[in-house]
This record gives C-alpha cells, structure tokens and sequence, in this order.
C-alpha cells in the first residue's frame, strides 16, 4: 500500500452545474448542446438537459514502485479537471 512515492494526494477536481437555456458564451457549450437546450426548454419532456462536463484535462506525473521494486515515473494523461463546460 506504499507504492506510490509521489505525489502524497490527488485533486481531480469535477464539473457541476445546470445547463439551462439560454446558455451564456462562458459556459462553452458545444452547438449541439445549445440547440438540446433549447429543444429542452420549448418541450423539456422530448430531450434532457445538456450536461456539465470536463472540456479539458491535465496529466498528473506519479513516482511509485514497480512490482520488482524499481521506481517508475509514469505521466498519467485526462486525469485532472481544467475547464468544464455544456455538452
């Protein structure tokens, strides 16, 4: 259970939040995901809401031990939240 060296935490952070009509430009929505806002808010019944997602992802850089006992520094890509949007 100590095989990670490095780093000693983890912040992968997350998206929340409504995406509701009408979507504002610092929402960065993708078109699809303003036209199923607006289809949800004339009929909300027919499509859901869009959804806040993760539009961009950072890597995170971990030092651990193998199973022989040698150190790897392994690069882990999409692993922490940057920027989040309406998808």
């Amino acid at each position: 259970q100590d095989w990670i060296i490095a780093p000693d935490g983890y912040a992968a952070y997350y998206c929340e939040g409504e995406c509701a009509f009408p979507l504002n430009s610092y929402m960065n929505a993708t078109n699809h995901a303003i036209m199923q806002t607006l289809v949800n808010f004339i009929n909300p019944k027919t499509v859901p809401k869009p959804c806040c997602v993760p539009t961009q992802l950072n890597a995170i850089s971990v030092l651990y031990y193998d199973d022989s006992s040698n150190v790897i520094l392994k690069k882990y890509r999409n692993m922490v939240v940057r920027a989040c949007g309406c998808h």
